[in-house]
């Protein structure tokens, strides 16, 4: 594999102490990956900044690992020797894991990325590869794999537009984790529709579920149906599709939803995005229905019945 696999930015430190923290765990990560180099740089890097890492070599050693002792999130390489990644992903969610999984590929066509998210992976990153980014998708995969919240906890609010945003858009939250600051309508807390948005935006919450555009979601039980058809979904569709949900009618830009789905915002030359809608919208669609996800070029997305 040629090119550098972990790029340090600005030659500083790797350790930043952003682990999510918890209340007396280190978060385990296992490793594997062919590449020696790779392998090593990686694990001192995810070493540094705060994690307990079992590095292994092949897909046969990730699984025996994995049956051994459950990780909190598993890194793996796409393409290793007898077992891959794709193959190791699948044999754990057939047995029912649902350990978040972070695939490394040097794959950069669309279906390849889709062939890993059908094996059940969480998210990925391509290689060469910022290990920031590493760091980043980590943090948000076990946010979302934290414990859910008690019983009859209300969710957390819609973040209202950010100042000076374009109508319609959410805005993004701020650096210490509040919501963004309201919009032109000076109104906290209310989100301004799209103008190409119909009727009141926003989910209709209905006891434990979400409804909107005819769908309905039950975040606790992770389930969500069209109509009477349950959907099949890994853990980043889920996580996209409740967003765009909650947030019925009002377009979301790229940088929200990169926020709040991964903690983190790749910048426009990041397909990632592009690449989880096209597979949602797959499993949403049906024959002779609207389409619900729409694009709006140039701002981002918005979850509408025409």
């Amino acid at each position: 594999m040629s090119g550098p696999p972990v790029v340090r930015r600005g030659g500083g430190p790797w350790q930043t102490g952003t682990v999510p923290p918890t209340a007396s765990h280190t978060p385990t990560v296992l490793l594997a990956e062919d590449d020696r180099a790779i392998r090593n740089a990686l694990e001192r890097a995810l070493t540094l900044e705060g994690y307990r890492v079992t590095a292994v070599a092949d897909g046969v050693e990730a699984l025996a690992q994995a049956h051994r002792s459950r990780p909190d999130v598993l890194v793996l390489d796409v393409m290793m020797p007898g077992i891959d990644g794709l193959q190791v992903c699948r044999v754990l969610r057939a047995e029912g894991d649902r350990t978040p999984v972070l695939m490394l590929t040097a794959l950069v066509e669309t279906a390849d990325r889709i062939a890993g998210l059908d094996a059940g992976a969480d998210d990925y990153v391509v290689k060469p590869f910022d290990v920031e980014e590493v760091f980043a998708r980590l943090r948000a995969l076990l946010r979302r794999a934290a414990p859910a919240p008690p019983p009859g906890t209300a969710p957390g609010p819609v973040e209202p537009p950010a100042r000076g945003a374009a109508p319609g858009t959410a805005g993004r939250p701020g650096r210490s984790g509040t919501p963004g600051k309201a919009g032109a309508s000076g109104k906290s807390g209310t989100p301004k529709s799209s103008g190409a948005s119909h009727g009141r935006p926003g989910a209709a919450a209905t006891g434990r579920f979400v409804e909107a555009a005819g769908l309905r979601m039950d975040p606790r039980a992770r389930r969500a149906w069209r109509g009477r058809r349950e959907l099949e979904l890994t853990r980043t569709e889920f996580e996209l599709l409740e967003l765009l949900i909650r947030n019925a009618g009002i377009v979301l830009d790229h940088s929200t939803i990169y926020d709040r789905i991964w903690g983190y915002d790749f910048g426009p030359g990041s397909k990632n995005l592009a690449v989880y809608v096209g597979y949602l919208r797959r499993k949403l669609d049906e024959p002779g229905a609207p389409q619900l996800i729409h694009t709006v070029r140039g701002v981002g997305y918005v979850l509408r019945e025409d």
